[in-house]
């Protein structure tokens, strides 16, 4: 298959990777009608899976997508990537950094498009299990049951409840916003606090206190070396016995051989995971008939205008790079 190339007058080049449905690929047309924008042979269905090199990406001025790293650390023409994700472990390397430091190349990810979503799937799961609207919906499709007085005995009130974020970017902004009518009380661990966020927020060292308080612990860590096997069973065993656990980040900041033990051994109230290791998480695996275990596909950021909205945010820092502006959602 020859790669495909919308040639223009202009001095810059777009490298895109991204397999876009007709709706937002036109929209991308549109929005760079003015520039050169050049699809590889093969663009990538998921954000998941690594780019092959495409020799193509050389000659690129911008790169929107899942670029190779590999192939970014072999060339000096880029000038700005923006990745069509809110994660960038895949990029999140001190080799990475220090070649687009030493280059000037400005990289910039998704989060303005992904943290609406994802704080809502967040809430809308907090709300599913404290109102046990799982349990009901299980004995709709089981034996139509009507356990009306026993299920409403174990319905519990967010309001006022203890909620502890791990990360603090776009997500947990957004979520902290979301939980407001809730009166909840929350709270931050982030590697390194910058002083300005808008809930209390401590370093690491703390995170022992702060599970052992917490009511609802909300992981939206990032992937990366730092942050692998971050929620550990000894963290696990620190929480309440009946707070609930939540992970949209990355299925690598879980020790899910810990969280499987905790879940059997009923220690934590339950598990709400939107992300596993690996992924799709096979049918064997423990975690789908764990207790108190509920799982979603990695879809807590999907919406239906998600494509449009990703060349929207685009498009958007498009004309900010243009005009020689700062940059949405600039990670480096």
């Amino acid at each position: 298959m020859l790669s495909k190339t919308i040639m223009t007058s202009s001095t810059l080049n777009i490298w895109c990777n991204m397999g876009l449905p007709k709706p937002a690929l036109e929209l991308l047309k549109q929005e760079t009608s003015a520039l050169n924008l050049v699809f590889p042979a093969s663009v990538q269905a998921s954000v998941l899976v690594a780019a092959p090199p495409d020799p193509q990406i050389h000659s690129a001025d911008i790169v929107f997508g899942q670029p190779d790293p590999a192939a970014i650390l072999e060339r000096n023409r880029l000038r700005w990537i923006q990745v069509s994700s809110a994660g960038y472990e895949r990029y999140d390397t001190p080799e990475f950094r220090a070649a687009v430091k030493a280059r000037g190349v400005i990289v910039t990810n998704s989060s303005s498009v992904y943290n609406e979503p994802c704080a809502e799937h967040v809430l809308a799961m907090m709300l599913s299990l404290l109102r046990r609207l799982n349990e009901a919906q299980t004995r709709q499709h089981s034996d139509r049951g009507w356990p009306g007085l026993e299920i409403r005995t174990r319905c519990h009130l967010l309001l006022g409840q203890n909620v502890l974020l791990l990360g603090f970017g776009a997500i947990g902004r957004r979520l902290v916003e979301l939980l407001a009518p809730f009166k909840v009380r929350i709270s931050a661990v982030r590697r390194s606090p910058s002083g300005n966020e808008t809930v209390p927020t401590f370093g690491v060292g703390e995170i022992g206190r702060l599970l052992a308080e917490a009511d609802h612990v909300v992981n939206i860590l990032p992937g990366g070396r730092e942050t692998a096997g971050f929620m550990s069973r000894e963290r696990f065993e620190k929480m309440r016995p009946t707070a609930l656990y939540y992970n949209i980040g990355r299925g690598s900041t879980d020790d899910q051989a810990g969280l499987v033990d905790v879940l059997r051994a009923g220690r934590i109230g339950g598990a709400y995971l939107d992300v596993m290791v690996p992924e799709p998480l096979p049918p064997e695996h423990a975690l789908w008939t764990m207790p108190n275990c509920w799982i979603t596909p990695h879809s807590a950021g999907g919406h239906t205008d998600e494509y449009v909205r990703l060349v929207r945010h685009f498009a958007a820092n498009l004309r900010r790079f243009e005009r020689n502006e700062p940059l949405s959602d600039r990670i480096m």
